[in-house]
């Protein structure tokens, strides 16, 4: 296939637009429906690239009906669309290869001929999309016990994905998640602090007895660490690894941060590690100052106890941000150890991608 590259997202609009959507209105008259695109793919982000086009990749869409109209036309829908797409839209084949079962479900875009199409037009409910993939029923409020279990990655595809159509309110669903609420954000950011608290003396300490692979792999963690309390900072959901850095590039504090991160993980000593984490550190707590969520704190390091480390959050900044919480219930959890959220304190992909944890996850906030 030497097909030029087009982006996936703009690949689905066009579609849905120039294929899907006239065979519903010839087929379907009057049906009520929205489409888009937010899952789990790299395009629902605008990440894709032609190496992302080998797999899970190419002209599909989720159409989404109401419940009574799912029942009655799902697989009517399905087997139209089957029968009546092409077999090829914008010179990529519309036909997918069956889920592969020892590959999480994998499909390949598989040029036909002839024959109906096995396309990648998912059909579904709004309802049944958020109760699959983010483990919550859209008829319930939202808690902060939700919030705290949400995979961030999957928050994010929900709200920076394309919505093409919409007959059913899809964007007012998707509106309800658009970022944390105030006090959850609150407690996010004082446990995003805690945890840089907890080590950002260990790096030198590491060092100082000779184990430099052990301080480069703490120095690491701290990078990774400044760069989450970043996103919160700026109120963007941070993306799961794969795309972690290259979404971070798009934050208003990149220009500054990146080439101070290129120069911690390119450090072979911790004394050089810390001169670039120091002025890291004084970057965030002069940004946090801006957001003027709390009074102003200090944006210099200081030595960690009279000990030649230099560390920023033990300034307080994490229980500065606690102390200006009003929600009861965010304040109960704030009187527990700071774990933050779900990403926070877990980098487990099992736990991260499956919603069936969540239930038992919300144990740990109540």
């Amino acid at each position: 296939m030497n097909t030029a590259f087009i982006p996936g997202l703009r690949l689905s609009q066009e579609f849905y637009r120039g294929l899907v959507h006239p065979i519903l209105d010839r087929c379907f008259p009057g049906l009520v429906h929205a489409a888009g695109l937010i899952d789990g793919g790299s395009e629902v982000l605008g990440f894709d690239d032609e190496t992302s086009m080998d797999h899970d990749w190419g002209p599909r869409l989720m159409l989404f009906l109401y419940e009574e109209d799912m029942q009655r036309y799902a697989q009517q829908i399905k087997h139209t669309l089957a029968n009546q797409l092409p077999h090829e839209f914008n010179g990529y084949p519309t036909n997918f290869s069956s889920p592969d079962p020892d590959d999480n479900g994998t499909q390949l875009l598989q040029p036909i001929i002839q024959g109906p199409v096995n396309h990648g037009v998912a059909v579904q409910t709004v309802g049944g999309f958020f109760h699959d993939y983010l483990g919550f029923d859209i008829q319930q409020p939202l808690e902060p016990a939700d919030w705290m279990t949400f995979s961030e990655q999957r928050l994010l595809t929900i709200t920076r994905g394309g919505v093409f159509h919409d007959g059913l309110g899809l964007d007012a669903t998707r509106s309800r998640f658009s970022y944390y609420p105030q006090d959850v954000w609150l407690y996010l950011m004082a446990a995003g602090w805690r945890r840089i608290g907890q080590e950002e003396h260990l790096m030198g300490r590491a060092g100082m007895v000779g184990d430099e692979v052990g301080s480069a792999l703490i120095a690491a963690r701290l990078v990774r660490d400044i760069m989450r309390l970043c996103f919160l900072m700026e109120k963007t959901y941070a993306p799961y690894p794969k795309w972690f850095g290259s979404a971070f590039r798009k934050l208003n504090c990149a220009g500054t941060l990146w080439p101070v991160f290129q120069g911690v993980l390119r450090s072979d000593t911790w004394q050089d590690r810390e001169r670039y984490l120091v002025q890291a550190y004084e970057y965030i707590a002069a940004r946090h100052n801006t957001l003027k969520l709390t009074g102003p704190m200090p944006e210099k390091a200081i030595s960690f106890y009279g000990r030649p480390f230099r560390v920023i959050a033990q300034h307080g900044f994490a229980e500065a941000l606690l102390k200006e919480i009003q929600d009861p219930e965010v304040k109960r959890i704030a009187q527990r150890p700071l774990i933050g959220s779900l990403d926070l304190f877990s980098d487990n992909v099992d736990l991260l991608s499956d919603p069936s944890w969540r239930g038992k996850l919300r144990q740990l906030y109540e």
